[in-house]
């Protein structure tokens, strides 16, 4: 009995547990490329957002003026989102209270919350990639267990076994665990190196922070003392 061992007719002969398990990890590998992607262009364009920020900010441009044009924009991420939360608070504290620190505490609280849900974004769909590639070889795993079990049940049923006859059905199961890793691995890689830089960022968030909270508490003080 000849039998096709190319991929297409491994998985024709599979059982159908095993093929169950095999398109459910392809969809995820699918599903975890896409994600990776849509991830990297994030990364990208929030660490391109930060720097562009920052230049402007640190290039001595007035607050007022800053904040009016990032208000002005249809959507505001990242570095640009926390000042404006936090300048926005500022200016709407100083005009209701003299106490300089009242004003600087409800300053970083509301940058605090703004910076909470960038980070929030920024690690949208990690837990997807976590879970991918943590779980991936394990349904991998069961696939080839059910695999190499039909395949030892079919051989019970014959008198003599053959080469012929074992090698497709340990191969078809073995299959099922290659395409787990090949599932778990770049989502591991991706999870590992995406973490990485959403760390970055949310450091570079925080300094920008406590810089920008010194800004404001030593107007907040001239202010208090011209009162």
């Amino acid at each position: 009995m000849s039998s096709d061992l190319t991929f297409i007719g491994l998985f024709l002969q599979a059982s159908f547990v095993v093929q169950l398990v095999m398109l459910l990890l392809i969809s995820v590998s699918i599903a975890s490329w896409a994600f990776i992607f849509q991830r990297q262009k994030a990364l990208n364009g929030a660490r391109s957002e930060m720097k562009n920020f920052e230049d402007e900010f640190w290039s001595g441009a007035d607050l007022n003026r800053l904040y009016q044009q990032l208000s002005s924009e249809e959507q505001v991420s990242g570095m640009g989102h926390i000042f404006c939360a936090g300048f926005k608070e500022f200016v709407r504290l100083r005009k209701s209270n003299t106490n300089a620190n009242v004003v600087v505490d409800g300053t970083y609280r509301a940058m605090r919350v703004a910076l909470s849900r960038e980070v929030d974004n920024l690690e949208s769909r990690l837990s997807f990639l976590a879970t991918a590639g943590s779980i991936s070889p394990y349904i991998g795993l069961f696939g080839t267990v059910w695999g190499i079990m039909n395949a030892f049940i079919a051989l019970g049923e014959v008198q003599q076994a053959t080469l012929s006859m074992v090698a497709p059905g340990i191969a078809e199961a073995l299959i099922a665990t290659a395409i787990g890793l090949f599932a778990a691995i770049p989502a591991v890689i991706a999870y590992n190196r995406f973490s990485h830089q959403v760390e970055k960022l949310e450091n570079s968030y925080v300094n920008f922070m406590e810089e920008f909270s010194a800004i404001l508490q030593r107007q907040a003080h001239a202010s208090q003392q011209s009162a």
